[in-house]
């Protein structure tokens, strides 16, 4: 007997054990970087896990040596059609505003640009000693308008503005993304994973109804502070599209040459 996956995915791996879901990003070729089918894939499978009560906390984590790159070189150097109207339709491949249950961030790897979002969505992160956290936007012609508003509730002011401002020159390793409350606890690398589940089966110990409205709180507080920020930063994304600049960068990028930027 054939045993029928718990979701159909080429670029996601998702087990279910005892209440927890592993969902493991799996563009390992690609640093695990986001395009249309790994986002409209983890769409789905966040409103399915939605209506799973079997379900009582998801660990996320990346294939091979990268967490997550952020958006693959073909969003950014394409235009865009589908397009979200507000920062929560546009993030809508995030699991914390569809799912209520704990969700466990593991950073095994480099962890860049939109893959940030992961880590800000999350209940609980934990990285890898290994892990590195870059905002990349600026240094290819992007504007980076949402994530430093979302890392700012998690993180030192200070640090989020350096990633934003100096891009792909300021790399926070783990220690110092530890120090900066971006992350929980920094683990050896073979430890990671399992320590991560561990915690996931910890939260399954507790009143599922309980943690929901306990989550739900939190994630109110937070959410309700930020929300027209991340909103009027998605609008300045989308309007820097028409500038130059935002193709200049990923060309620069797929040809390994210095951008020329315009004013």
């Amino acid at each position: 007997m054939t045993n029928t996956p718990y979701f159909e995915s080429d670029v996601l791996d998702v087990a279910v054990n005892d209440g927890v879901a592993l969902v493991t990003l799996n563009r390992p070729a690609n640093a695990n970087a986001l395009d249309d089918t790994l986002m409209g894939d983890l769409n789905r499978l966040w409103r399915r896990i939605a209506d799973d009560r079997s379900i009582r906390c998801i660990v996320l984590t990346g294939a091979g040596r990268h967490f997550c790159a952020g958006a693959d070189m073909s969003l950014l150097s394409a235009n865009r059609t589908n397009v979200g109207r507000d920062a929560d339709e546009e993030l809508n491949f995030l699991p914390g505003g569809v799912v209520d249950m704990p969700v466990i961030v593991a950073v095994n790897g480099t962890c860049a640009g939109g893959g940030l979002h992961f880590v800000a969505d999350a209940d609980i992160v934990v990285a890898s000693e290994t892990a590195r956290f870059i905002d990349s936007h600026v240094s290819v012609g992007q504007v980076s308008g949402i994530e430093p508003v979302e890392l700012m509730t998690l993180m030192r002011r200070d640090r989020a503005v350096r990633m934003a401002l100096l891009g792909r020159h300021e790399v926070v390793d783990a220690a110092t993304a530890l120090d900066s409350g971006l992350v929980s606890e920094v683990l050896p690398h073979g430890e990671l994973l399992d320590h991560a589940l561990d915690l996931a089966r910890k939260v399954c110990t507790g009143s599922p109804a309980a943690i929901r409205h306990t989550r739900r709180v939190l994630r109110a507080y937070i959410d309700d502070s930020i929300r027209s920020y991340r909103d009027l930063g998605w609008e300045l994304v989308q309007r820097h599209w028409s500038h130059p600049d935002s193709k200049e960068g990923p060309a620069a990028f797929q040809e390994k040459r210095e951008p020329q930027w315009q004013e």
